[in-house]
């Protein structure tokens, strides 16, 4: 089997994972612990903060180490994480802080393994590296939404059984990423003291952003989105399930599948069409109308029309981080693509946290249908911005080439 091919079905394995987990947590801590909209929000804040501190560090030992052996190591943390929970409910201890331990948990894994991941692909691409992100996105984003449908049943077969699946797809994980054989470009001047090296490391990387206008811009929308975007989808979205329409976890793992596969339609149709040339325009556009249709979801008209719009702001999500990913993996330099997509996945995760607590504040305030509509428009207004003051809206990566860093670790 080709190293590709591996790639990919590992990839799937943590996205079927995650699309389990997305789920069973929100519905531990909504619906089956009925905790408080602040409460909701510090549980998906305790999951995103550990990535958030941990993933320029994992971009950078990925870079000197390789990503395989960190994409590994990753699923193994990963994987103890739902056996723990396992055993804590099948002993009948299941709380609030169980659940939060599985989160850090797991979102220290995550650290490791998503610039890991996205740092192999480019070694992979064979030269036409945003087909193969629009294939790994369809494949992630696929396997995701089977894992959401599972996670349907949660209520029938009841937590434990959800938990030792996810346990053993992250396991096989580590069996695909182990089989793959992947050249490793190692960063060059390593230091004997390691940390200093990791620091220098991350700084360099922060340089190499800075020094291109369209990576910031890249970096600012995926601080919006992480803020506005995801706080409402982890937070604010499960709320209003719950407290609107009265739902529990098969009206979660419905909207959750929707959104997936209004991604997997606007990938289906990348790889129909060929590549996108004007990425930072597609991304842009993309960003406004899916900030647009979201805070039609906010406007209580039924939870067919929710759904309806989830599906289609995973449409317009579906072309936004394509277009995203492809700009980061096109122009950074080639020893620094691990800590590039650690800051592409820094910038998002790390306002995640801001963006969970946030949104768990702004329904407890105004309630979660008036919360969705703030957020959309906060959103919209930051894309606006971006559009109007970077160079995002005429780039074209595939006419750029490889950034050079202005700065090395030794620097």
């Amino acid at each position: 089997m080709k190293p590709l091919h591996y790639y990919f079905m590992g990839t799937g394995t943590w996205f079927f994972a995650y699309g389990l987990q997305s789920v069973i947590f929100a519905w531990l801590v909504t619906m089956v612990l009925q905790e408080s909209a602040e409460k909701v929000g510090l549980a998906q804040m305790a999951f995103l903060l550990p990535a958030t501190l941990l993933m320029l560090l994992g971009g950078s030992l990925a870079d000197h180490f390789g990503g395989k052996r960190l994409a590994i190591i990753g699923h193994l943390v990963a994987a103890t994480a739902p056996l723990f929970l396992t055993v804590v409910t099948w002993l009948g201890g299941m709380s609030y802080t169980t659940v939060i331990i599985f989160a850090v948990v797991m979102g220290c894994a995550q650290a490791l393994v998503t610039p890991a991941r996205d740092g192999l692909i480019a070694n992979l691409a064979g030269g036409n590296i945003q087909r193969r992100v629009v294939q790994a996105s369809m494949i992630q984003f696929g396997l995701q939404m089977t894992g959401f449908l599972v996670a349907s049943f949660a209520d029938e077969v009841g937590p434990i059984r959800i938990l030792l699946i996810q346990a053993s797809v992250l396991m096989a994980g580590t069996f695909f990423y182990f089989r793959m054989e992947v050249e490793h470009i190692p960063s060059p001047n390593v230091s004997n003291n390691m940390a200093q090296h990791i620091f220098r490391s991350v700084q360099t990387g922060y340089r190499t952003v800075r020094a291109s206008t369209y990576l910031t811009g890249i970096v600012i929308q995926n601080c919006a989105m992480g803020v506005f975007f995801m706080g409402s989808y982890i937070v604010t979205v499960p709320l209003l399930i719950r407290e609107t329409y009265g739902g529990s976890a098969r009206e979660l793992s419905l909207i959750n599948a929707l959104n997936s596969f209004g991604f997997i339609l606007t990938i289906l149709l990348l790889l129909r069409i060929g590549n996108v040339h004007r990425q930072g325009r597609a991304l842009l556009c993309a960003q406004g109308i899916g900030a647009i249709i979201l805070a039609g979801g906010g406007l209580e008209l039924g939870l067919t029309s929710l759904a309806v719009c989830i599906f289609l702001w995973g449409v317009c999500g579906g072309l936004a981080m394509t277009m995203s990913r492809t700009v980061m993996q096109e122009l950074a330099p080639p020893d620094q693509r691990a800590r590039m997509m650690a800051f592409y996945a820094f910038s998002l995760m790390g306002s995640g946290p801001v963006g969970a607590l946030l949104s768990g504040y702004l329904v407890e305030w105004y309630g979660p249908a008036t919360a969705l509509i703030i957020s959309s428009f906060a959103m919209l207004s930051v894309v606006t911005y971006v559009s109007l003051t970077s160079t995002l809206w005429k780039l074209d990566a595939s006419k750029h080439e490889t950034i050079e860093p202005l700065a090395t670790e030794e620097q």
